[in-house]
């Protein structure tokens, strides 16, 4: 299993790129917000991971962040989501904004990305509305850029950073609200907070009775 490429960009593709990684090159697919985060051909990235196996194919699925990858592992759990449909939604969305639409059930911002129609994106938010507050709670990056020398990666240019994120919901969760409650309030409030404290601050309000 390759679980994390590091080398030279040898080709950029509409789909996917080419890591150099010690003479060896490696064709890895991502979404378009990866692909728009990757460096030029020449420069150094690196990637996380998923390696795809069957009998008359071989794949990888490449991805900014730790988060992004379990996030592509959970949606390709929902039946009808493969791996092309789930970095289409990363693509639209990003793991923050899926997080998001998943816990205010909001099918319709699923339904945004190609090849997403109404039927699979209800049937995405209703399987993972219970699964989404654990991955919503980790935060967003690693333990160093994954790209290097690069612009800030896209997936993770959303307010709040999923580091917030992750810091309120685990404050939430500790304070005895359900996972599912907590992460509904955090995703009504994003847009309003810059921070965890902010965010804190507005989805215990949001928790409130009569909130």
């Amino acid at each position: 299993m390759i679980g994390r490429l590091r080398g030279e960009v040898a080709w950029r593709a509409a789909d996917h790129v080419m890591l150099d990684v010690g003479g060896v090159g490696y064709v890895v697919f991502c979404s378009d917000r990866t692909l728009a985060a990757m460096p030029q051909v020449g420069a150094m990235a690196s990637l996380w991971t998923e390696m795809v196996v069957r009998e008359d194919l071989m794949q990888l699925f490449g991805f900014l962040t730790v988060q992004e990858r379990e996030w592509h592992r959970l949606l390709t759990s929902v039946q009808g989501v493969g791996a092309k449909v789930s970095l289409a939604i990363l693509g639209v969305l990003g793991p923050d904004g899926v997080g998001r639409a998943i816990a205010l059930s909001d099918a319709g911002a699923v339904k945004a990305a190609p090849g997403v129609g109404p039927k699979l994106a209800t049937r995405v938010v209703n399987e993972l509305q219970g699964k989404a507050p654990a991955l919503m709670a980790m935060a967003g990056g690693g333990d160093d850029p994954l790209i290097e020398g690069a612009a800030a990666p896209v997936a993770q240019v959303v307010a709040p950073t999923g580091g917030a994120q992750a810091d309120a919901l685990s404050a939430l969760t500790n304070l005895g609200y359900a996972p599912v409650d907590a992460a509904r309030a955090v995703a009504e409030v994003a847009d309003d907070a810059d921070d965890a404290g902010a965010l804190i601050r507005l989805a215990l309000k949001r928790l409130a009775p009569g909130g």
